[in-house]
């Protein structure tokens, strides 16, 4: 019973929920990513290495089963994939940023005066009067 205590109590936290929203967000904005890698810019760089996929890009050296085989076009997509993922990842915390830092500079709309304001209002409201 208390480890299924301390288990709710661990679910019940904020920042729980949190990662478990990030993972799905991230998993299907990964799915976005990945079919922008794969249907649109690996056909256009496949089309400059003259290839039909760059993944297919190897060297091979024999014949037969005695072949070994270089696929550095893998390697080439798989860093490919990498930098385009990390470039957009770097322009969405970048914008979330901009968001941020114009949000904690817009002033309040009608801030409270102080007690010195205040103060000099009433001073200012009874000379006016006399």
């Amino acid at each position: 019973m208390k480890l299924f205590k301390e288990f709710k109590e661990f679910i019940s936290r904020g920042n729980v929920l949190d990662l478990a929203v990030a993972v799905v967000i991230g998993g299907a904005f990964g799915k976005i990513v990945t079919a922008l890698v794969n249907d649109v810019i690996m056909p256009a760089i496949s089309m400059i290495f003259g290839a039909s996929s760059i993944a297919e890009l190897a060297i091979v050296k024999g014949e037969g089963d005695d072949a070994i085989v270089l696929a550095y076009g893998a390697f080439i997509q798989a860093i490919i994939d990498f930098l385009l993922v990390a470039f957009v990842i770097f322009l969405v915390v970048k914008a979330f940023n901009k968001v941020k830092r114009k949000k904690e500079e817009e002033p309040d709309p009608d801030p409270e005066p102080s007690a010195e304001e205040k103060l000099l209002t009433e001073i200012r409201d009874l000379i006016k009067e006399k």
